[in-house]
């Protein structure tokens, strides 16, 4: 009998609902977090955001649905938009935690993380990176560790869209 993986994800979150959204959708939390466990065997979701006081609702939805939060500070930047970058809460937690999983799914488009992806991958211990859309994917992530290790969320859409019912 194979044992099951004890694999944990890192989501960037702030880059997976922009992504999500600025395709024109909604991802379903809900079904994502059982796609990960399903899928690729995650026993632990990280889910990194910054912190805004009124969405206390949304919060404690995430939490409810298996999501470990992780909240970075926010700000106002000069263009006047909203700020919380959790790239280096992601990594840091990410190697922190190293010996507690076997193999880590990184959920982001984002090439920030390039190092992190590729040092995972050197180390066997990156199952993959979950990106938004393959035009949307940085082509540092796919150049240093190679499509093998990259999915595209936009091709589960029909699995993972958020539905009102």
């Amino acid at each position: 009998m194979k044992k099951p993986q004890s694999n944990y994800a890192f989501i960037d979150g702030t880059n997976l609902h922009r992504s999500t959204i600025g395709m024109g959708w909604l991802l379903d939390t809900k079904k994502f977090r059982r796609y990960l466990s399903e899928k690729h065997g995650v026993v632990k979701a990280y889910y990194f955001i910054g912190y805004v006081d009124t969405n206390h609702r949304l919060y404690e939805t995430l939490k409810t649905r298996g999501y470990e939060l992780v909240f970075k500070e926010t700000y106002i930047g000069i263009d006047g938009n909203l700020k919380g970058n959790v790239d280096a809460e992601l990594v840091l937690n990410a190697m922190v935690e190293y010996d507690n999983y076997e193999k880590a799914i990184i959920v982001t488009s984002d090439g920030d993380f390039t190092c992190l992806a590729d040092y995972l991958r050197t180390k066997e211990k990156l199952q993959i990176v979950v990106a938004c859309s393959k035009g949307g994917c940085s082509h540092l992530l796919e150049k240093a560790i190679g499509p093998e290790y990259i999915c595209y969320i936009d091709e589960l859409r029909k699995k993972l869209e958020y539905h009102k019912y």
